[in-house]
């Protein structure tokens, strides 16, 4: 629950504590740090067991790679995720401090060397942030790399936000205009 709580749900230790008080858990603030540290243990022991995942992977023939960072609170490190899309398996989590192309491209490098020359990746999704995107280009060269759904529509979306915004604003001056002149 506190791994689901904090990575799923983006919560801090603190909220963490108090969900887990509502719930009539006794357990303090440090025993929650604590039993996160267990649980990304307990995730990265699942995560490295390589002959179980690459078995999975080899009888699929190719990944599609997606990679995202998860900062849960700012300031605090960020856990970048790199998983296949097309099995839904986790190929590598780590906590870094940061997410330049520094701090990405041996994460990049390790799961490409994991997999081995028999297992390409042939596309890579993210969020296209600038460091990503130069680090994909560098680490995986020729490999198509796309914006991941949520991150395209949302850009595609922005223009319309942003004149419904105008519009807004727009309306209420023209109502504070005439509702000063009545």
């Amino acid at each position: 629950m506190i791994g689901a709580l904090r990575y799923s749900e983006h919560r801090s230790v603190p909220e963490i504590h108090a969900v887990l008080l509502d719930r009539e858990v006794e357990v303090s603030e440090r025993n929650v740090t604590h039993l996160l540290h267990r649980y990304e243990e307990l995730l990265a022991l699942r995560l490295t067991d390589a002959t179980r995942l690459r078995e999975k992977l080899r009888a699929q023939g190719q990944v599609i790679l997606a990679l995202d960072g998860l900062q849960p609170d700012v300031g605090h490190e960020v856990l970048w995720v790199l998983r296949d899309v097309l099995s839904g398996e986790v190929l590598l989590a780590r906590a870094l401090l940061g997410g330049g192309e520094a701090e990405l491209t041996p994460l990049i490098q390790e799961v490409k060397e994991a997999l081995g020359e028999g297992l390409p990746i042939i596309g890579v999704i993210s969020d296209g942030q600038h460091a990503i995107r130069h680090t994909i280009a560098q680490v995986l060269p020729g490999v198509p790399h796309q914006l991941c759904q949520f991150h395209y529509l949302r850009e595609a979306a922005r223009p319309v936000f942003e004149a419904d915004r105008h519009a807004k604003v727009q309306l209420k001056r023209e109502l504070l205009s005439m509702s000063g002149s009545s």
